[in-house]
């Protein structure tokens, strides 16, 4: 009956005011989520899934939103006929949510023990017993050395330790919804397995529902128990996950089950030549902790090297090395035979030009104040030489267009655009200066699939015509497993294996890598179902 629905939409529109006219993002959508259910809504950037959640939790700005129709009962009351107070009483304690980017829901002034005290403490928690519950999720989530981290801030974690932090914050205070929004699209395959456990055991202890909404067709195919598919917001298509899967009706279902990665014949390409990049030996300490210990590795002119591992691997210590972004303590990086380790300021910022890196958060390195076209140009600003200013605006609508956005956007500011939009601008900025290589650090984690293959077939498009080489940086092996010619593993800031992406995924030598391989997720629900069953037999 639909009065026992734990939680209900019903025909719900929402309309922005905007400059240029009403945009309708929500259009009378009706679904519900039962307790101890898990619904996912998929769909990609715009398809109106973060809005309808928002909706939900009383997030909105109204105005320019506008709530055109529908209810939203959550135990059978109207949520967008309670006053502010009623609504604040059930925010954080009753419903909860985890955001997609961390980083911009966790106050930086604050350390992360205080937030995860504080979110009880304001819902009635005793502070002992809040210290005490804050400690017991640190350790759940799987953050390391729990009491020690109690005392650190947002930027002292990776961004896939943020992310399990904003998922303790949201069962402190044991929901009985959890609105999770695109909640492992920043983790490595083997926490993400980790959290989806974690949420799949405490949904079965609490009897929560939970409200998942994201574009990884695997995550579906993990917890999923029904799916809703949204685009242009609109419900195209709803039922199983084995039904939407395998069974799929509507065009623009079929298409995001197609764009899926990991299907594609691997490559196995030779070697040989000079390097364009020569890593040696390369280390770097922070007090006791090794964050690179004696790496090593090349990169051919059109390669792609895809760097894998767990969140604290050194992935990223490896790229920000190069780019001298930090300095490594002693090692080796000959970019074209000179050493950039050691090069003087005057030559590195002519270097800077053909090495450029696209970073894991598109918020944290896009300029707020900047609109699309300043961000992208800037680069010409820098280097004059590269393009006549008459010719900027052009290029700008050209690269929008390459990266599968529209020339229009170019007058736009980042806070207007999705994650995965503002990650494209991003790879467009990063393509304006026509680099030799690129370092893509995540970059393609946040994008929608048929996003992702879109721009995953234009980064393989340059370097088959532009000869540029990468460093793919990722913890999404399926994309790895398409793109990438070479894969490096590291965990602990050491190489523990390297080989042709062949070599790696279908004889991997080391347990190590073999766990990476093991934890990652399959599309068909059938085959995720089938491994799931396997890898509970080995447990038991």
């Amino acid at each position: 009956m639909a009065d026992h629905h734990l939680l209900e939409v019903k025909n719900l529109s929402v309309r922005f005011h905007t400059a240029a006219g009403i945009v309708d993002a929500v259009r009378g959508i009706s679904w519900h989520l039962d307790r101890g259910e898990t619904l996912a809504i998929l769909g990609e950037s715009g398809s109106g899934k973060s809005v309808s959640a928002s909706t939900i939790m009383n997030l909105l700005d109204m105005p320019p939103a506008e709530i055109a129709s529908g209810e939203i009962l959550f135990d059978g009351r109207d949520l967008l006929t309670l006053s502010d107070a009623e609504r604040r009483a059930i925010n954080g304690k009753r419903i909860a949510m985890v955001f997609q980017d961390p980083l911009s829901h966790l106050n930086p002034v604050y350390t992360v023990g205080w937030q995860l005290r504080e979110i009880m403490r304001v819902h009635g928690v005793t502070a002992p017993e809040a210290a005490s519950r804050a400690l017991e999720l640190m350790r759940r989530v799987g953050i390391p050395e729990p009491e020690a981290s109690m005392d650190k801030y947002p930027h002292q974690f990776s961004g896939g330790q943020r992310q399990r932090i904003m998922i303790a914050m949201a069962l402190a205070n044991k929901p009985d919804i959890v609105i999770a929004d695109e909640p492992t699209t920043a983790l490595d395959v083997t926490v993400q397995a980790e959290v989806l456990r974690l949420l799949e055991e405490l949904q079965a202890e609490m009897g929560m529902g939970v409200l998942l909404i994201t574009h990884d067709l695997g995550v579906v195919a993990d917890v999923a128990d029904r799916v809703v598919v949204m685009n242009a917001g609109e419900i195209v298509e709803a039922g199983t996950p084995s039904e939407i899967y395998h069974h799929a009706k509507h065009p623009y279902t079929r298409k995001l089950i197609a764009a899926a990665p990991g299907r594609g014949e691997m490559k196995a390409p030779g070697r040989g030549g000079t390097p364009i990049l020569k890593v040696e030996d390369a280390c770097k300490t922070y007090g006791d902790y090794h964050a690179l210990a004696n790496v090593s590795f090349e990169l051919m002119k059109g390669e792609t090297l895809a760097v894998v591992g767990e969140s604290g691997s050194g992935k990223s210590t490896v790229a920000k090395a190069i780019l001298r972004l930090i300095d490594a303590d002693s090692g080796k990086a000959l970019w074209k035979g000179k050493d950039l380790f050691t090069m003087p300021p005057r030559e590195l910022y002519a270097m800077r030009r053909k090495i450029q890196m696209v970073f894991q958060d598109p918020t944290q390195s896009l300029n707020p104040r900047m609109s699309i076209y300043q961000i992208i140009s800037e680069a010409w600003v820098i280097h004059p030489e590269i393009l006549p200013k008459a010719r900027w605006r052009e290029r700008v609508a050209e690269l929008l267009v390459q990266v599968g956005l529209q020339p229009e956007h170019a007058a736009r500011y980042p806070h207007q655009f999705s994650g995965g939009q503002r990650q494209r601008i991003a790879i467009a900025r990063a393509l304006a200066l026509e680099p030799e290589m690129i370092i893509a650090d995540e970059a393609v984690s946040a994008l929608d699939v048929s996003i992702q293959a879109q721009v995953i077939a234009l980064l393989d498009k340059l370097k088959r015509e532009l000869g540029i080489a990468f460093i793919f940086i990722a913890h999404d092996l399926p994309v790895v497993r398409d793109f990438a010619d070479h894969v490096m593993v590291m965990e602990k800031g050491r190489v523990v294996e390297q080989g042709t992406v062949r070599e790696i995924f279908e004889n991997p030598r080391e347990p190590y890598t073999r766990r990476l391989l093991a934890a990652g997720l399959d599309p068909d629900p059938d085959v995720q179902r089938a491994r799931r069953i396997a890898e509970q037999a080995v447990a038991v």
